[in-house]
Formats: structure tokens, sequence, C-alpha cells
């Protein structure tokens, strides 16, 4: 049985379970109110001392940290290795994009959103221009590119999507950047468990609306 505890809204936990569709895991998921500190528990510091979400316990071995959560899922569920290929060049090109992820894309989200979201804080311009810097490079990367990292869907290409589609919810304009518009189009079409990626979403949507 694999456990996840999670919060619909999130796009770590959205790509979590986008991957786990595409290897066929069922996910037991547990929800998690962090507004009521449910993460602070003594049973969940337990499995998670960092107390963050996701966390995947897989019969008793617990892993946070989405992206890690990803490789793992591919490397141990997955039928063949398509969504994170063993070739050494091939995954360098795809850890190099969820780096991308995790350092600059998302964490331009988290900055400049989630300030105002949970904290009333007013829009910071500087920090908003990082978003538009950190779209104008994936708009580079894609460049006659229809995936993210090499010529099929990969871990790389999920981890993005759940990011881009948030952009989508906080009424970001991604259609400024073609080629990621044109990626983002065609990721939402190919990539398992979009559905349930966008009901999560339209949930996160409710603190921009």
């Amino acid at each position: 049985m694999v456990d996840f505890y999670y919060q619909p809204g999130s796009s770590p936990c959205r790509s979590v379970i986008m991957v786990a569709k595409a290897v066929g895991v069922q996910l037991n998921k547990k929800l998690l109110n962090l507004q009521a500190g449910e993460q602070l528990t003594p049973e969940f510091l337990k499995i998670n001392p960092q107390h963050t979400i996701p966390t995947l316990v897989d019969n008793g071995f617990a892993l946070w940290e989405s992206r890690a959560i990803l490789v793992y899922l591919v490397e141990k569920y997955g039928k063949t290795d398509s969504l994170y290929p063993k070739c050494p060049k091939k995954r360098a090109l795809i850890n190099q994009k969820l780096y991308f992820d995790i350092g600059t894309l998302y964490q331009s989200f988290a900055n400049y959103y989630y300030p105002q979201v949970f904290a009333n804080a007013p829009a910071d311009p500087e920090a908003f221009k990082k978003i538009e810097a950190a779209f104008e490079l994936l708009n580079t990367f894609l460049e006659g590119q229809t995936y993210v990292a090499g010529d099929s869907l990969t871990v790389a290409d999920i981890a993005i999507l759940a990011t881009v589609s948030s952009f989508e919810v906080a009424k970001f304009d991604i259609s400024k950047y073609p080629n990621v518009n044109k990626w983002y189009q065609n990721a939402k079409k190919v990539t398992p468990g979009w559905d349930e990626n966008w009901a999560g979403c339209l949930e996160f949507k409710k603190y921009f609306d």
C-alpha cells in the first residue's frame, strides 16, 4: 500500500498524482489540513520530520520532496524507463529541468504569489520580474522542442506541467510565451492524470478569485 499525504491544490502534490497515474500506482490519499496544523502532529512528524507535503509512504519507506518521489515511482514501478531513461545524458537533461523547476520556475511562483495569498502582502514587482525571467528561459528551452527534456514525455514535463498550470489559475498570461504555450497545450493532452491535476488547480483557484 502506497500512502500519500497531500493537498490537492499543491502543484508538487499534483505532479506526484500524475506520475503515479502514468506508472499505474494507486495512491491511498490522505488529505492533510495544513491550516489546522495536521502536518505538525507527533504522528506525522515521526513520518516526516520536515513536516512537508507531498509525503509518500511505500510499505514503511517514507519519502518527501516531490521531484525525488517522481523519480522513485518511475524507478520502482515504471513498466519502462521512458519517463526517466537510464541513459546518463538523457537523465542529466531531465534532472536539469527538475532543478530548474524547483529552484527557478516554481520558486518564482512561491515568492510572488504565496505572500499575497497566505499573508495578504502587496504584490512585489521585483518578484514578478523573476517570474517573467523564468518563463523567458523556459520559452528558450522549448524552442523547436515538443518536450522539455528530450523527445518524449518525462517526469520533467510532468513536474513543470503541475507548476505551469498553477500559473494559469493565478491568471498569469502564458500566451505571451509561444513555445511554452504550445508545449502546455500538448502536455495537457498527453499527460496521464491531467484531469485530476486540473481539478486540484480549480481548488487552488479560489485563492485568486
